[in-house]
């Protein structure tokens, strides 16, 4: 993993000001000589810089996208928890002033949107000195992102394909993620000044995002239990535990909460003259956009209206039973879709 620190103030769209920015990032691969084989990947809610861990069939020597012909870049999001600026950073004002221990901003880091995030991987991209992305691809939130920095740096990116995704936060995913912050913010040690803080109601917010990650016929089909006798220790309810307890090992509460702020911000119009569907006639590369029959978070409806608006665009749907999740879980079918597009 690589870090990049810069000590110049980034204002934030909110107006508040981060007086030193950290990004962590991983890139796979060398440039080619004329700098044209950039793939840069961008990452969804909890996941981090390392796509060749946590998109291992995608991503790696021998894979769709291999490092033998790319130059591969995949960076943590601003308000993460795995080493770029957010709750768990330090406050730069408050070290060197005999505290043993630096303070951290843990509550107290500022609103971020996903242009911010977008903002502050284009600092990370001239200090790599990548001039042109061959290929931009965001699933979910990542998708947030790819379609920010298209409209941010239309000239430099090439192509971009979009997974799971929409021009817009959803109604129904603000009313989902309001829900988890009410599950964090239920959890009374949450606003704490440690990194355990909230991490009961980070439990309670992740079951309420894998009810829609999922879906029914997922959770009956792996979950059922055969024995019919059974009133108490549901494998279903074991796996919702597991699941929780295994996020909270690994991610933080605040970045949590703070973060799916971010998404419900997303709009790829706020700001500018127009609506959504002329905001997506504004991008021209050529445009692969995926969609997941039984996504119930990011339906593809979402998918269907990006494939309409945009000039160039090329729509698949997978048929999948594994809901939001199959744009992770899918490879082998994204994997060639996206190679006989890039073809």
């Amino acid at each position: 993993m690589h870090q990049y620190h810069s000590t110049q103030e980034f204002t934030l769209e909110s107006g508040n000001v981060l007086h030193e920015l950290n990004i962590s990032y991983h890139t796979y691969g060398q440039l080619n000589s004329d700098r044209s084989n950039v793939i840069w990947i961008c990452h969804a809610l909890t996941a981090n810089a390392d796509v060749a861990d946590w998109w291992a069939g995608m991503v790696g020597p021998g894979k769709f996208i291999d490092p033998a012909e790319y130059y591969i870049v995949c960076a943590n999001i601003i308000g993460s928890c795995y080493g770029s600026s957010g709750p768990l950073s330090k406050v730069p004002e408050m070290e060197g002033h005999g505290r043993k221990v630096p303070a951290h901003y843990f509550h107290s880091f500022p609103q971020v949107t996903i242009r911010d995030m977008v903002k502050a991987h284009v600092l990370l991209r001239r200090h790599l000195g990548i001039e042109q992305i061959h290929l931009l691809i965001g699933g979910s939130m990542g998708g947030y992102q790819a379609l920010e920095w298209a409209l941010l740096e239309p000239a430099l990116i090439e192509r971009l394909c979009l997974l799971s995704t929409g021009a817009a936060e959803s109604a129904w995913g603000i009313a989902v993620h309001t829900a988890q912050r009410l599950a964090i913010e239920a959890d009374p040690t949450w606003k704490d000044d440690h990194y355990a803080a909230g991490a009961t109601g980070l439990k309670a917010a992740r079951a309420i995002g894998m009810l829609t990650y999922r879906n029914y016929q997922t959770f009956v089909r792996t979950q059922s239990d055969p024995d019919k006798e059974k009133t108490d220790n549901f494998r279903a309810s074991s796996y919702i535990n597991y699941q929780g307890d295994k996020l909270v090992k690994r991610f933080n509460a605040q970045c949590y909460w703070l973060l799916t702020k971010a998404m419900d911000s997303h709009n790829i119009s706020r700001g500018r003259t127009t609506d959504l569907a002329d905001t997506l006639a504004l991008l021209k590369q050529p445009s692969l956009i995926i969609g997941i029959t039984s996504d119930l978070l990011c339906p593809p409806e979402e998918q269907l209206f990006l494939s309409q608006h945009l000039p160039h665009a090329t729509y698949h749907e997978i048929d999948s039973s594994y809901g939001h999740d199959g744009f992770l879980i899918e490879f082998e079918k994204i994997g060639k879709i996206l190679c006989d597009w890039l073809k």
